[in-house]
């Protein structure tokens, strides 16, 4: 027993010396020291030792692991500092070189222009909704007081998928869809992206996006469309802001009206954003037209409501005085970052 526990400590002790790596140390000590190594194969062998000679066979047992795990902790450690030596020398640090930038994304002007005018609606007790994209003819136009011979919806103008389905080119079918269901009053703003068959240039694309409001109430008026857009319009461009409505018309209200507002850059002085005239057009408003309430199960003689429709591409243009619409899709990080 004495001589077979001399030859595995030798044994192990060689083969332990001449490791080259971590991997090849472990190896080793699993196959000596292991649940099926050498050295417990002899203490599996205990039970036909005598009685008497078990304290000394033992003793000896735990002399040659001792021995052997001291040879694998000293082997351990000089392999591990060589490694680490090497680990220094292959990833030398710079210290002179710059730090890293932590780039750190932030909100698209267009986003940043939508969140402000939501902010402002919902301060006023409005209510932020949202319709699908792919939209039925009917919800588009139709109920919207836009018969089948108008000519918005020419084929030049509307991306259709068949003729009873089409990309919206206004989120007002959204108004429609929340009237529809009758739960009045209402006072809502229906933000999203809107599509038209429109060449690409410095202020129009096929794909934009739009905000439109409404309210539906009894005893709505005119003056309540101004006083609300008026406010809007302040809070937006700040409090020295007027605003001026001039008629227009809009199939789905009566009366219509485009608002300008003063321009924000020259106070209403004249300069080359307003084209010295010292306004800007910012969106489209009226009451709504008696037939869209009808279309919409809503009776005209008791209710009466109004809405209003703006480009947010146009708001972004305008607060941030940018000249090209284009900019804001051809994410390029030089403009982006800006903001």
């Amino acid at each position: 027993m004495k001589d077979r526990l001399q030859k595995i400590k030798e044994e192990a002790i060689a083969k332990i010396q001449a490791s080259e790596n971590l991997e090849k140390l472990n190896e080793i000590k699993v196959a000596v020291l292991g649940k099926k190594g050498e050295l417990t194969e002899v203490l599996k062998g205990m039970k036909d030792v005598a009685a008497e000679d078990r304290p000394a066979v033992g003793q000896m047992v735990n002399d040659t692991r001792a021995a052997i795990e001291a040879k694998l902790e000293e082997v351990k450690e000089q392999l591990s500092k060589a490694v680490r030596e090497a680990k220094l020398k292959s990833e030398v640090i710079d210290v002179t070189l710059p730090a890293k930038k932590n780039n750190m994304g932030h909100r698209h002007p267009n986003t940043i222009a939508l969140e402000e005018l939501e902010r402002i609606f919902v301060g006023m007790g409005y209510e932020v909704v949202e319709g699908p994209e792919v939209e039925y003819d009917y919800y588009n136009f139709e109920a919207l007081n836009i018969p089948a011979n108008h000519p918005a919806k020419d084929e030049q103008d509307t991306f259709y998928i068949n003729d009873k389905i089409v990309l919206r080119t206004q989120t007002s079918p959204v108004q429609a869809r929340v009237m529809e269901k009758g739960k009045l009053p209402i006072r809502m703003i229906a933000p999203g992206r809107v599509f038209r068959s429109d060449e690409v240039d410095a202020t129009h694309s096929p794909s934009f996006h739009q905000v439109e409001g409404l309210v539906v109430d009894k005893n709505i008026t005119f003056a309540d469309l101004k006083g609300t857009l008026a406010q809007f319009a302040r809070e937006l461009f700040g409090e020295q802001t007027k605003v001026k409505f001039r008629p227009h018309h809009f199939p789905f209200t009566e009366p219509s009206a485009e608002m300008d507002v003063t321009c924000f850059k020259c106070g209403g002085k004249g300069c080359r954003m307003c084209k010295d005239s010292g306004w800007i057009e910012i969106l489209g408003c009226g009451m709504v037209h008696p037939n869209v309430f009808k279309m919409c199960g809503i009776d005209p003689e008791e209710y009466t409501g109004f809405a209003f429709g703006v480009g947010l591409e146009r708001i972004a243009l305008l607060k941030y005085e940018i000249d090209d619409m284009r900019l804001l899709y051809e994410n390029d990080i030089r403009f982006l970052k800006q903001f």
